[in-house]
């Protein structure tokens, strides 16, 4: 079976693509690959990301477009921002800007190396103004009737210089104001996928909160309590079986820094009911600005 992994993209360089000629491979994905190009008419290296007709399915197809169409009307310090969409003879594309910088999952791995224990852990402060940067455009996204779907820690990249994260890839994402949607198709990543995702349902807002609230947990400890799964399905049916106990273990269990107001914050916006976690992403980050206001400050 052909996959992207397969693809050459050796032959994508130096071809025109919109505006802008293709300079070099930056990554791949299941779906899709992204270039560094130049965009000729504003002088500045941009990304491109193309989807190759030949790997080019319905559901794919219209993934991509709505990954565009989703992140292109949406303006926030914290959203890559969406230049151009297209298609060419051999592929559909679409260009964003250039982000100097690396997916959370390596900043996540980096402190989870390092030998002392102590050192494991993000500096709290930093993963709390992190976390708010993220909810405050999620909050926007959501006011635009946008949810996302599949917040984690590969879809947010953290610019070098700044540390600013910013939400990448919105292939999955839902516009609230669409009437129609395939509830039988499972969209998301298992480990930070909500109970309802799993049987195909998104509770707006709350489902992307329930995302963060994971990601958040991730954050605050060297390595998340989870119980062993060999397999996706696995870790989904155990997700919807357990629905008060998928972590063994609290964030201050393992994190000797957190107070148990954490636990509290964290396992609201896990709840295995949607209607009992955070109503919105303002209402989750003011109590994780109130939480560093007492006890950081």
């Amino acid at each position: 079976m052909t996959t992207m992994a397969s693809y050459n993209a050796d032959k994508m360089i130096g071809k025109q693509i919109g505006t802008s000629i293709v300079l070099s491979e930056l990554a791949r994905g299941s779906m899709a690959i992204v270039f560094v190009a130049f965009q000729k008419t504003l002088k500045r290296r941009i990304a491109v990301k193309i989807l190759p007709k030949s790997f080019l399915t319905n559901k794919s197809a219209k993934l991509f477009q709505q990954e565009a169409e989703s992140a292109a009307i949406l303006s926030h310090p914290n959203i890559i921002p969406i230049y151009e969409v297209g298609e060419a003879k051999e592929f559909l594309f679409f260009t964003m800007q250039l982000i100097q910088g690396f997916p959370l999952t390596q900043l996540l791995k980096i402190a989870q190396k390092q030998v002392l224990p102590s050192k494991r852990l993000i500096p709290l402060k930093q993963t709390i103004q992190f976390v708010t940067q993220i909810l405050d455009a999620l909050h926007y996204a959501h006011q635009q009737d946008i949810i996302h779907r599949d917040i984690k820690p590969d879809n947010i990249l953290v610019e070098k210089h700044s540390h600013r994260p910013i939400i990448t890839d919105f292939g999955v994402a839902k516009v609230l104001r669409e009437e129609k949607e395939d509830h039988s198709m499972m969209l998301g990543t298992p480990l930070y996928m909500a109970p309802e995702q799993i049987i195909g349902e998104t509770r707006g807002a709350r489902s992307d909160i329930y995302a963060i609230g994971i990601m958040l947990f991730e954050m605050l400890v060297p390595n998340l309590p989870l119980p062993e799964f060999d397999s996706s399905d696995a870790l989904l049916k155990y997700k919807l079986l357990n629905k008060k106990n998928f972590f063994k273990k609290k964030p201050s269990d393992l994190n000797p820094f957190l107070k148990k107001e954490m636990d509290r914050i964290v396992g609201r916006a896990i709840k295995y009911e949607a209607e009992k976690r955070y109503h919105n992403c303002q209402e989750f980050k003011s109590e994780l600005e109130g939480y560093h206001q007492t006890y950081l400050q």
